[in-house]
C-alpha cells in the first residue's frame, strides 16, 4: 500500500499556483494539498507569522514561497503575480481565496456601513484584483485557471449577514463574467461555495469553540455521518485546478452535503406536532 501511495499521480505536477489567504483555513489546506500534488505554491496573505510558519512546516524551499499580500492593494496583488512568474516561470492557477466574514449584522436597519464597505473591499475587490492580474499574465499564454472561494451564502439566503451574503453573490457574478470573456483564451474560471466549516475565521467570527461550532454544523447538516472540513474545499480546488476538469468552466461548485437543496423546517414542524 505504501508503494502504491508513493506512486499515486501528482495531479498538479509542474503547475504554479498562487493562493490568497493561503496561511490559514481553506487556503492552508489547499496549499498543503497542492504541494503534495507537485505544484509550486505561492502563499499570499497578511498573516506573515502564519504564512512563514506554514512554509517552514512544509519544508519545500524550492516549491513553496510566502509573499505578504493585502488583496485590497493593487500593487500588492501585482507584486505577488509578478513574483510567481519571476521565480517559477509562469502562473497556471490563481486561487482567490482571501476573505473576511465582517460583523454579524443580521438586520438591515442596524447594519454598519463601514463594515459593509470593508467586506466588499476584501471579498469582491480583492478577488477582482486577483483575477485582473492573473489574466494579465495568462492571456498571452492562452491557458490558466482562475478560482474563487465563494460560499453557500451565494445560493441560500437569510442565514448570513448582508455584507457577507451580498459579497459572495458578487464573487459568483464576477466568476461567470470572467468565464465568458476568458474562455476564448483557454482560461477556465470557477468558484467553490462551501457550507459552514469550523475554520479559525468562522469560530472567531461567532466567538465559539470549534467543538461547539462542529456540533451546530453536525445537527443542521443534510448529509449525516460526515463532518465538513477545510480539506473538502481543498479537494474541490484540486479538481477544478487540475486537467481532470479541463472542460469545466463557469461552475459554482457547492460543497455543502446537499444543504442548499432543501428546507426541512416544514417537515420538522409537522413531526414535532405529531410526536
Amino acid at each position: 500500500m505504501v508503494t502504491l501511495l508513493n506512486h499515486a499521480p501528482r495531479r498538479l505536477e509542474g503547475k504554479v499556483a498562487i493562493i490568497t489567504g493561503g496561511a490559514s483555513g481553506f487556503g492552508e489546506s489547499t496549499a498543503r494539498l497542492f504541494a503534495r500534488h507537485g505544484a509550486k505554491v505561492v502563499i499570499a496573505d497578511v498573516q506573515d507569522d502564519r504564512g512563514q510558519s506554514l512554509c517552514r512546516d512544509l519544508n519545500l524551499p524550492d516549491q513553496i514561497s510566502y509573499v505578504h499580500c493585502d488583496v485590497t492593494s493593487d500593487s500588492d496583488v501585482r507584486n505577488v503575480v509578478d513574483f510567481a512568474v519571476s521565480k517559477y516561470g509562469n502562473l497556471d492557477i490563481m486561487f482567490n481565496n482571501a476573505g473576511i466574514p465582517g460583523n454579524l449584522d443580521f438586520t438591515i436597519a442596524d447594519a454598519d456601513n463601514d463594515n459593509f464597505k470593508r467586506v466588499f473591499e476584501v471579498n469582491v475587490y480583492g478577488a477582482f484584483l486577483g483575477a485582473k492580474h492573473a489574466a494579465r499574465v495568462m492571456i498571452p499564454e492562452r491557458k490558466g485557471v482562475i478560482l474563487f472561494t465563494s460560499s453557500v451564502a451565494s445560493v441560500v439566503s437569510g442565514e448570513c449577514p448582508y455584507s457577507y451574503s451580498a459579497s459572495k453573490h458578487a464573487v459568483v457574478g464576477l466568476m461567470k463574467n470572467l468565464c465568458v470573456e476568458l474562455g476564448q483564451y483557454g482560461i477556465r474560471v470557477n468558484s467553490i461555495s462551501p457550507c459552514a466549516v469550523a475554520t479559525p475565521m468562522l469560530t472567531g467570527a461567532v466567538g465559539l469553540d470549534k467543538a461547539v461550532v462542529d456540533d451546530i454544523i453536525r445537527a443542521s447538516a443534510n448529509l449525516k455521518g460526515v463532518m465538513p472540513t477545510a480539506e473538502d474545499v481543498a479537494e474541490a480546488a484540486l479538481y477544478l485546478s487540475s486537467d481532470e476538469s479541463k472542460f469545466v468552466s463557469g461552475l459554482n461548485l457547492v460543497v455543502d452535503g446537499g444543504y442548499s437543496t432543501t428546507n426541512q423546517s416544514y417537515i420538522r414542524m409537522l413531526k414535532g406536532l405529531a410526536s
